[in-house]
């Protein structure tokens, strides 16, 4: 039997932080246990042990890609790097966030799905990724094309996610035309006679393809099993829809309203870490800590900064009265598994995945100080 035993530690389970020691057999927790340690135990000198995180939401690995605006890397270089921030961070499976968003007008701005997808299982296949990748597809239903680009990469991939999006301006995340000139050219360094067009072409095919292209995402995902999401719901009309659709995970409501309406409706929210460790939201929206002082905050994510959710699950019991530390953890890790439709992951529990943590606190924010996936040291 492969085996090893974490001992002198701070576990955090499901509903309390308790002092013991772990026992990983053949990639699953085998133990949780008090009192004697078991002969040839590491001792992990009172860091704590969390379960490893589940990532449901980042476009991390854009950035790789896209270093700089216009500039692209390596594909493969950028998916391992990508990989190795993604593990150090404590993240041990992950959905890759990538966007179905064809414009040729916008360089840098589509994402390059299918080449980041085919990189990410080529590297998966070689054994050569820390953690456990599956594809997240950002699906921008006002683009032409969007739903035949999605089904193609649904037959090349293992796609678990589709979140519906419309980053028209207008609507949703983008309620004025000059929130989003502004948000944009920021981001991908374009000209304003550029936006002028991408302006322009967004609303026609807006008024053209948004609401025929969500129904057909909606039923694809539907007849493959694939969980949806929505995202940037800000009114009551869209809750609605999201439930109409039977939408999951809402992801990045930008109003209390929004996030009441769906927390009440059965569907998870999720809101970025980022949100929660500036203090609120860098676009302007709502704050990730008032809904979790609301209850109803489930999941977080860590959208663009992979570290961001070790120091949002440390930080949110400080912030926010009555959120304890394994409530906090579990939105970083069972919650998201839970929405995913992963029961064997996200807790420290006997029979359950060996996905875990050893955090230290030692320092002024905790450090990830080594990462097991299915009992295998990755980090």
């Amino acid at each position: 039997m492969d085996e090893i035993v974490l001992a002198n530690a701070q576990l955090v389970l499901e509903d309390e932080v308790r002092h013991g020691h772990l026992v990983i057999r053949d990639g699953k927790i085998a133990e949780i246990g008090e009192g004697t340690v078991p002969r040839g135990a590491i001792d992990v000198g009172g860091d704590h042990l969390l379960p490893g995180f589940v990532e449901l939401h980042t476009d991390h690995v854009e950035g790789h890609l896209y270093p700089r605006p216009r500039v692209m890397w390596n594909a493969f270089a950028a998916v391992t790097a990508y990989d190795a921030q993604i593990a150090s961070a404590g993240i041990t499976t992950v959905f890759d966030s990538l966007r179905v968003w064809p414009d040729k007008k916008a360089v840098g701005m589509d994402g390059d799905a299918p080449l980041l997808a085919a990189t990410i299982r080529q590297a998966s296949e070689a054994g050569l990724l820390r953690a456990e990748h599956h594809v997240h597809l950002r699906c921008e239903v006002a683009a032409d094309g969007v739903v035949e680009d999605a089904q193609a990469l649904m037959e090349a991939c293992d796609v678990r996610l589709v979140s519906l999006m419309d980053h028209t301006p207008g609507q949703r995340q983008f309620l004025t035309e000059e929130h989003f000139r502004s948000y944009y050219k920021k981001k991908s360094g374009l000209t304003d006679a550029e936006m002028d067009v991408i302006v322009a072409d967004r609303l026609l095919a807006h008024e053209k393809h948004a609401r025929a292209n969500r129904e057909r995402l909606v039923a694809i995902a539907r007849q493959r099993g694939i969980v949806l999401a929505s995202h940037d719901d800000a009114t009551p009309a869209h809750v609605a829809e999201a439930v109409t659709d039977g939408v999951a995970i809402a992801e990045f409501p930008t109003t209390v309203a929004a996030a009441e309406g769906s927390h009440k409706a059965g569907i998870r929210v999720l809101m970025g870490a980022p949100n929660v460790v500036r203090g609120g939201s860098h676009t302007g929206n709502v704050a990730a800590g008032d809904l979790a002082g609301r209850g109803v905050l489930d999941i977080m994510s860590s959208d663009y900064v992979p570290g961001s959710l070790l120091l949002a699950a440390f930080a949110l019991p400080t912030l926010v009265e009555g959120i304890t530390l394994p409530q906090a953890v579990a939105m970083v890790s069972a919650n998201p598994a839970d929405a995913a439709s992963m029961s064997d992951r996200g807790r420290l529990k006997p029979g359950l995945r060996a996905d875990v943590l050893r955090v230290s606190l030692a320092g002024p924010a905790p450090v990830v100080r080594t990462v097991w996936r299915q009992g295998e040291r990755v980090a």
